[in-house]
Formats: structure tokens, C-alpha cells, sequence
């Protein structure tokens, strides 16, 4: 950066340094050309052999001199003088944006170009290499990249309207979906593999256990139904006895057989309820009653904000450490889709065809309004940041044009003059 007159800061351009220290070098043996005329010219008769050194630096002046002029001339008027067929690129820049916008387009955005450019390109062998052994600079590039994006991205937006967006997402979701099939399927399956046996049994324990806790409340409820007859006879303790032991008793038989009846007549009415779920229309639509009712429930849409809340807590924090955190699951991950990449031809093919799909596609939707802004671009430019911009990228080699010239106009003086000598 450097400091302007008026204060503001303007940013420092090598290329343009570069072509303003040539322009010196060549402005410099031009000035140089012309003191050896000079010097040589006033010597010549004391000197014979000082006039081939003037006939050299004479054709040198007159090869820059025209060089010079050749080269202004392509950005500005000569000295300012308004020379027909100068300052070309000024006045032919909105035909040089549409020529460069042209030449885009034939040769790098019709879509059969691409597509025969993106056929030999292997995207996903390259992006598999790089996962599956990036070196240790690049892989923490990465992850740290990847978790500053995601924590970036995340509280950047806005919590209250995201949150709201996410339950409404979800709420609508579960309601355009018909679960009761869902949970029949999945009771079905949990049956066919025996996975609810254990929550067969743990609903026993805890019956067991609730009797355990509940039985002096058993035995009040005996006491209250029995009649008089009962209570004065003292068999409303022995009733409540035989309950409460008949049903211990029970709990602990179907705890440790198997085959106990009421456990399979509980087996039996979890299957039928499976099969309820799945193909009665009574069933499933007292489920989606109770699923509609859950839903316009405040506690459920409470729940929705708390869990949302907490999921994007924790990816913040998670992502904003990814050292501690994310850093191994997130390597690991990276690693073995690498890993695949690399190895398995077919995921790799469908990767690189996707995006030859979506590069050819692009090229296609978009390279009209590519070509256009290009060409819009360079119209909307004034005429001196045009020249600036060009004189800067190609100014130092049209400055070694000048200094070419000038030494080649000096060899070919040189040469002419030995011929007319000899």
C-alpha cells in the first residue's frame, strides 16, 4: 500500500512498478542514443571511425523513436496530439470486452467443449488423494476450516427465526407423514428378532416393583369394596393377602419362564397391534388422532425450541473447538471418504460424471450471462482504467519491444553503413 496526496490509501501493483521501471530503461537508452549521435557527430571529422558509431545510434534513435511511437499509441494519443489510428484501445475497448467475452465463450464455455475438457479431468481420484493423505498443514487447514464454516454459519443466522423455521419444518413434516405404519413396521421387526424381550421384561420388573411400592394402597382399596360381612369376618385381609401375593407371584413367574401364558398372550397382542397399526384404518387413524393432538400440544412445540436450542449449542461448541472435539471424528471421516474414493471405481465414475454433469450444465444455463457480464464489464470501465489495467499486465514487455528496437535499429544503421562503405 502507499499514501496518496489527498491521504487515501491506493493498493501497491508489482506489475505496474515493473512496467514503469522499463519505461525508464527504455526511455533512458533512447536519451542515450541521442548523446553518442551527439558526441559522435561532433567528433566524425577528427575521428573517421566515430561515423559508425553515428550511423548506429542514428537508425537506434529512429528504431525506438517509431518503437516508442507504436507502443504509445496503442493507449494514448502521442505527446497528445490527436494522431489518426492512436489511443486504440481507449476507443476500441467495448469492441475488445465483446472480443474477449467471444473468445470465452468458443473456447471454454460451449457446453461440447467442456464436456471434452471435464472428460479426462479425474475429480474424485483427486479429492480422494487428498483426503486420504493430506499432509498435517492441510489436514488442520481443513478441519479447522470446515468448523469455523459450520460455527460461522450457524450463529450467523438468525436464532429466533431459524428456530422457528426448524420447528415448523419438523412439525410439518410429522404431519404430512403417517407414522402409524411406521410403528407397526418397527414393532413387527422388534418382534421377528426378539428385540423386545427385553422391554417385555423390563416392564415386568417394573410392575413388580410398583406393586412392592403400592401395596398398602391395594390393600386399602380391598378393605373399602369389601362388605360388612367380609370385614367382620377379617377376610378382607386374607382377599388383599391373596391379591397382592397372587400378583407377585405372577410377576415373578412370567420374569423367569418364557413360555408363560400371559406372556404369550401379551406377545400375541403386541403382533396383533403390529399388524393393526399396519393394515386396520380404525388403528391408524385413532394413532394419527393422537399424533395431531401431540403436535398442538404447547409442551411438544416447548420441547421442539429446547431441543433445537441445545443441538445448536452444541454444535457451536463443538465447532468451535475442533481440536478437542471435532478433530478426530471429523479426520476420521475425511479419511475414510478419501479412503473410498480412492478405492472404489464405481462411486468414483458416478463422482466425476456428476460433475462433468454439473460443470456442462453450468456452462450451459450460465455461460450466456458469463459472456455478458464480461463484456457489460469491460463497457461499464472508463477508457483510463482500461489502459491502466492493460498497460499494466503487458507494459514491461512492450517496454522490452522499445529497447529491441532500439538496439536492433542501431545493428541494422551499423550493418548499412558497412555496406555503403565497402
Amino acid at each position: 500500500m502507499k499514501v496518496m496526496a489527498n491521504g487515501s490509501l491506493s493498493r501497491f501493483n508489482p506489475a505496474q512498478s515493473g512496467a514503469q521501471g522499463m519505461k525508464v530503461v527504455a526511455t533512458g537508452l533512447l536519451v542515450v542514443m541521442a548523446v553518442v549521435f551527439g558526441v559522435s557527430r561532433a567528433f566524425e571529422p577528427a575521428y573517421p571511425w566515430l561515423g559508425y558509431v553515428k550511423s548506429f545510434a542514428e537508425a537506434a534513435m529512429v528504431g525506438g523513436l517509431a518503437d516508442w511511437f507504436a507502443v504509445t499509441a496503442l493507449f494514448r494519443h502521442p505527446l497528445g496530439l490527436p494522431i489518426p489510428h492512436t489511443a486504440i484501445i481507449p476507443r476500441n475497448k467495448d469492441r475488445i470486452g465483446q472480443a474477449l467475452a467471444r473468445f470465452i465463450q468458443e473456447n471454454f464455455l460451449i457446453p461440447s467443449v467442456v464436456a471434452r475438457r471435464m472428460r479426462n479431468i479425474d475429480v474424485a481420484g483427486a479429492v480422494g488423494h487428498f483426503l486420504q493423505s493430506p499432509s498435517k498443514e492441510e489436514q488442520s487447514r481443513i478441519r479447522a476450516g470446515a468448523s469455523r464454516l459450520i460455527a460461522d454459519m450457524f450463529e450467523s443466522l438468525d436464532d429466533e427465526r431459524l428456530g422457528g423455521i426448524v420447528k415448523s419444518a419438523v412439525s410439518s413434516r410429522l404431519r404430512r407423514s403417517e407414522i402409524s405404519p411406521l410403528l407397526g413396521h418397527a414393532l413387527a421387526s422388534a418382534i421377528n428378532e426378539d428385540r423386545h424381550v427385553p422391554m417385555l421384561e423390563a416392564a415386568i420388573r417394573w410392575t413388580a416393583r410398583a406393586l412392592d411400592a403400592n401395596e398398602q394402597l391395594i390393600r386399602e382399596m380391598v378393605h373399602k369394596k369389601a362388605n360388612w360381612v367380609l370385614k367382620l369376618a377379617g377376610l378382607d385381609t386374607r382377599l388383599a393377602d391373596a391379591i397382592v401375593d397372587g400378583l407377585r407371584k405372577l410377576t415373578a413367574e412370567m420374569s423367569t419362564d418364557p413360555a408363560h401364558p400371559v406372556r404369550i398372550k401379551i406377545e400375541e397382542a403386541l403382533a396383533q397391534l403390529a399388524n393393526d397399526l399396519q393394515t386396520r384404518p380404525e388403528t391408524r387413524e385413532r394413532v394419527e388422532a393422537i399424533k395431531e393432538q401431540l403436535l398442538d400440544n404447547k409442551s411438544v412445540s416447548l420441547w421442539l425450541d429446547t431441543l433445537w436450542q441445545k443441538g445448536r449449542e452444541a454444535v457451536i461448541k463443538a465447532a468451535r473447538n475442533p481440536d478437542a472435539v471435532m478433530a478426530g471424528k471429523l479426520g476420521e471421516v475425511l479419511k475414510s471418504m478419501g479412503g473410498t474414493l480412492e478405492k472404489d471405481a464405481r462411486i468414483r465414475s458416478a463422482i466425476n460424471q456428476f460433475a462433468r454433469r454439473a460443470v456442462v450444465g453450468m456452462s450451459a444455463s450460465y455461460g450466456t450471462q458469463i459472456v455478458k457480464l464480461v463484456s457489460e464489464t469491460i463497457r461499464s470501465w472508463d477508457a483510463r482504467t482500461v489502459t491502466g489495467r492493460l498497460e499494466a499486465a503487458v507494459g514491461r514487455d512492450l517496454q522490452y519491444i522499445r529497447i529491441n528496437g532500439t538496439l536492433v535499429g542501431g545493428l541494422v544503421g551499423l550493418f548499412l553503413r558497412v555496406v555503403d562503405t565497402l
